[in-house]
């Protein structure tokens, strides 16, 4: 046989000359290939036709990816990757669609079944996720395998599942029961955990066939239905096969090995007809859909295409396709939701999510879950199960007439309150409504979400944490109560419905995910009273009833405490041992404007530590309540406002975020949580508020701003910064107070603030510059009064210097003096009345400078700083108290040294201007400065005779950020040698 080159080309890069595992697709019409690479997180989508071309780049994972999928109408992408995930992708246009599932371990194999409604996903966790492409939902998890599992595939009958893992064993699973029907043990070779190659296992196309690597560096042909082994294909391979690849038509095969061979089969004939020598080992091949070519990619990430790789004087690999009565060959409806109905085969959506082997009687109410069937259906389920539904209007539910004023009364709940004077009715964070025949949100938070779908009375819920690393892996359950609402955090979950059945009842029920009693699940009932709203803590579960009850239940189901709420409740959250319920405090206003009450509660010491009235934007309505991940309220009304609770001005509300400014009148935003500095919402397009629960909602994270107002500057993202930072600081300060006052300790604060604070100065310092550029001096004087760090006050004073502004370095100059004085006349009154407009700041900044550390200083390179002034004050204080002659002469000679270098800097400052001006100019100018500096140092024997008995009995830090110790003696030293200076210059 001639030997051919194929060119390599190469598309993603080794890691550290390090092979890994690279996968290769085609699609449809031959157009473009699809490569990823186990070492590398983006996915290269290539022109077949101009190879030259630069990819298509579509990069969503955070590592590898370690398998690709195309469905079978080619219009949608799938890749799993190291880092648990797996995503859906437009394709070929590689847009992100979702996050369609997670694990716990690096996914190895996706494979989609041949009408598209199934996706089946595999890898390190040893299990096998079966997922409904019709509404993302988990339909079974097939668990057996004791290594992971590196090969699956679906018959093109739609009955079996065939799998393979790393220590040789291949399980066929029927897919009608979820049941393992053949178990071969050590057929294929063993592969650890070295996953540069991976078994893998290939269903012929007509389905009669499986082909499964062997252990005698051949292909194993096992029969469909008994399992047996058939015949094998053996010939110049020399080491184990790692890829085989059947062709369109199934009369050829193309096989893999270790040994970097590529061989061609003709299967009838069980012999290789061509090969291909290569200079890596080859780790994926995929044949062309239309023609006679093979796709194949090396572990070094290079690929290439083999032209003609059945010898032209045979039949094409694409010649005489075998069909199979695909029942719908439509593929996903998350891309195309006017296709018709999907096969009802395959699609396992209504199973149970853990099958550990057990059969479930397959029924007729199963097959309902997304529409409802005629009458003319037999009743057997087998015969059920192949046939083609048709699709007809949805059935009414027994209680049909109680759900549809259920389904009216949550849309009530969720949307916007219509014109006219009505209360807003209650309603629970992360809910969505409940519309016919769709899954919806139960909960939906920044930990995980709760969905539910509903059909023929009962519910599906499944439980699905957003990190599933730090949740455990919740089982799905069925809802026979009608659950409308539900809560969630780490430990467990709660639900609640509203009113039904004769007796009118509300039922409550407490779901913990681990325990180690056996029956630790719970529930309550509640005649003639509904529950409006649940909130879960640490401990503890809370129910606010139509009654205006708040009971109280401990996580075992004791019932702990029944509060009466002053009005209707409107929500209700919790945050470890934080309890908020927001109530109406009066009917509204004329305008139509809600009275709203927040109160909070702290469950585990039974205290109520804060109560008021909760802000709205006129005429808006509540439309999400809740903590962020540090613990502050937080609230969003209906016009798009976002406001966080703070201490502040003795508890306020301040607005973080305003929807208006984004000028998108188009999009409403759909909360979900928020953090320091980020706001994480789902963008509705108008006019829908609530986002689906399948496809999963994309979050958006947006930045937190202040509505600010527009400055004649122009610089609003400077000013609204520096208010950040402000508010930053405070709470930084709040949490120091708090943990000092329980003696615990608080270094990694202290670091925090002192990093914020630096931030802080340089925000102003970057305002001090817009004003200067915008010749408003006034407010660069006020800007220049708030720098907390002497450094930065020297920065100010070379910034306005450089800028050519005397007068304001004057002006600067004389503000860093009237602080030294201060220091020296050893006065403990704070600066902040006339230097700072913002009360809060200047405790904030005392505050943080009292807790700066040595280390940190030397970080900032404060010029000049003595150690003794970064120290906490009681450290200060006793210090002064048993090395007192030390810091004293140490405080003496930084004093002097700093006094001497801003009287230089002084005296050159006017010195610049006088040398401008004229003769008589300049005298007069020097009159006027003599008088100032004999004026300021009577000023400062005065404070010095009155304050140095305090100076010789100990040292006292004093609030001000600038000061020093100092003593009398030192003093009278430096005031002496200015007042000679002056009678020399006289």
């Amino acid at each position: 046989m001639k030997i051919r080159s194929i060119k390599m080309r190469e598309a993603h890069k080794s890691s550290n000359g390090v092979g890994s595992f690279c996968s290769v697709l085609w699609d449809q019409q031959g157009e473009h290939i699809v490569t990823a690479s186990s070492s590398d997180s983006s996915i290269c989508i290539q022109d077949a036709f101009l190879p030259a071309n630069p990819p298509k780049i579509v990069r969503h994972h955070r590592d590898g990816v370690t398998a690709l999928a195309l469905s079978p109408n080619f219009t949608c992408l799938a890749s799993g990757s190291v880092d648990h995930s797996v995503k859906l992708y437009k394709f070929p246009g590689g847009e992100f669609e979702t996050n369609i599932t997670r694990f716990t371990l690096p996914i190895r194999t996706l494979a989609f079944n041949r009408s598209g409604t199934m996706l089946a996903a595999a890898g390190d966790d040893e299990g096998i996720k079966l997922i409904n492409t019709i509404d993302g939902s988990i339909a079974r998890v097939l668990k057996g395998h004791r290594g992971s599992i590196t090969g699956i595939a679906f018959d093109p009958k739609s009955e079996y599942l065939a799998s393979v893992d790393s220590i040789g064993t291949v399980m066929i699973w029927e897919l009608q029961s979820g049941n393992t029907i053949h178990v071969l043990k050590g057929i294929a070779p063993v592969i650890g955990s070295d996953f540069s190659s991976m078994n893998i296992v290939g269903w012929s196309p007509d389905g009669e066939l499986l082909a499964v690597p062997g252990l005698k560096n051949d292909v194993v042909m096992y029969d469909r239905d008994t399992a047996e082994k058939l015949f094998s294909l053996r010939g110049d391979h020399v080491q184990p096969i790692c890829f085989l690849s059947w062709s369109p038509n199934g009369k050829y095969m193309a096989t893999s090995g270790l040994d970097r061979q590529v061989l061609i089969w003709d299967v009838d004939k069980k012999q290789d007809i061509d090969r291909q020598k290569f200079d890596n080992r080859v780790t994926c091949m995929a044949w062309k859909p239309i023609g006679n070519a093979l796709a194949v990619i090396d572990i070094m990430g290079k690929y290439g295409i083999w032209e003609s790789a059945v010898p032209s004087s045979m039949r094409s690999p694409t010649e005489n396709v075998p069909v199979l009565g695909s029942k719908n060959g439509h593929g996903l409806l998350f891309f195309d939701e006017e296709e018709e109905n999907p096969s009802a085969s395959g699609s396992l959506s209504d199973l149970g999510e853990d099958s550990h082997g057990e059969s479930e009687p397959f029924s007729r109410k199963r097959l309902r879950k997304q529409h409802s069937f005629d009458d003319g259906w037999e009743e057997d389920a087998k015969e059920e199960f192949e046939l083609l539904p048709k699709a007809e209007p949805r059935k009414k539910a027994p209680h049909g007439h109680r759900d549809s004023s259920d389904n009216k009364r949550n849309e009530l709940k969720n949307v916007p309150i219509s014109a006219g004077q009505k209360m807003q009715e209650a309603f629970q964070p992360g809910t969505t409504p409940q519309l016919p025949g769709k899954r919806r949100f139960l909960c939906y938070s920044m930990l995980g979400s709760i969905t539910a779908m509903e059909h023929d009375g009962y519910s599906h819920i499944e439980i699905d944490f957003h990190d599933t690393s730090s949740g455990p892996r919740v089982p799905a359950m069925t809802d026979y109560f009608g659950f409308t609402m539900a809560s969630l955090n780490e430990n467990g979950s709660v639900f609640a419905n509203p009113c039904k059945g004769e007796k009118n009842m509300s039922t409550l029920m407490y779901r913990p995910f681990s325990s180690w009693a056996n029956n630790s699940e719970w529930s309550m009932r509640f005649e003639e009273e509904e529950v409006r709203a649940v909130a879960l803590g640490t401990g503890w579960v809370a129910a606010v009833t139509s009654c205006n009850f708040l009971r109280i239940f401990t996580e075992g189901g004791l019932q702990r405490h029944i509060l009466s709420l002053d009005g209707p409740v409107v929500t209700a959250v919790g945050y470890k041992d934080e309890l908020a319920v927001v109530t109406h405090a009066s009917p509204p206003l004329p305008s139509n404007e809600q009275i709203l009450e927040f109160r909070v509660f702290n469950i585990r010491n039974g205290i109520q530590p804060r109560r008021g009235r909760l802000p709205l934007t006129p005429g808006s309505c509540l439309s999400w309540f809740g903590f962020s991940e540090e613990g502050h309220l937080s609230s969003f009304d209906s016009k798009g406002v976002l406001r966080v609770f703070t201490n502040q001005y003795g508890g306020s509300w301040l607005p973080l975020f305003s929807a208006s400014k984004l000028k998108k009148p188009e999009e409403n935003y759909w909360v979900v949580g928020l953090n320091t500095s980020k706001l994480f919402c789902v963008i509705c397009k108008s006019p829908d508020y609530f986002p689906e629960a399948t496809p999963k909602p994309i979050l958006t994270l947006l930045d937190l701003s202040f509505p600010l107002a527009s400055s004649d500057l122009g610089a609003e993202n400077l000013e609204n910064e520096f208010i950040m930072n402000n508010m930053h600081l405070h709470r930084i300060q709040s949490t120091i107070e708090e943990m000092e006052a329980a003696g615990e300790d608080t270094s990694l604060l202290d670091d925090e603030a002192f990093n914020t604070d630096a931030a802080l100065d340089r925000c102003i310092l970057r305002l001090i510059a817009s004003c200067c550029n915008g010749d408003k001096l006034v407010r660069a004087t006020e800007l220049v009064k708030l720098l907390a760090l002497e450094k930065s006050v020297k920065g100010a004073i070379k910034l306005v210097t450089a800028l050519k502004l005397p007068n304001l370095a004057e002006r600067f100059n004389a503000i860093l003096e009237e602080r030294l004085n201060k220091e020296t006349t050893g006065s403990t009154i704070p600066a902040s009345t006339e230097l700072k407009c913002d009360t809060s700041f200047n405790a904030q900044a005392a505050l943080t400078k009292s807790h700066f550390t040595a280390e940190s200083s030397k970080r900032l390179e404060l010029e000049s700083s003595p150690s003794q002034n970064l120290l906490a004050p009681s450290l200060t204080k006793k210090r002064s108290l048993e090395e007192p002659t030390k810091d004293v002469n140490m405080d003496t000679e930084n004093a002097r040294a700093r006094k001497l270098e801003m009287a230089r800097e002084f005296k050159n400052a006017f010195d610049l201007k006088n040398s401008k001006k004229l003769k008589d100019e300049k005298d007069k100018a020097d009159e006027v400065k003599d008088a100032r500096k004999l004026e300021n140092a009577n000023k400062l024997e005065d404070g010095e005779d009155k304050n140095g008995e305090a100076n010789k009995v100990t040292t006292q830090r004093p609030s001000n950020p600038f000061a020093k110790s100092s003593n009398n003696k030192q003093s009278a030293s430096f005031l002496d040698s200015l007042k000679k200076k002056v009678k020399t210059d006289r």
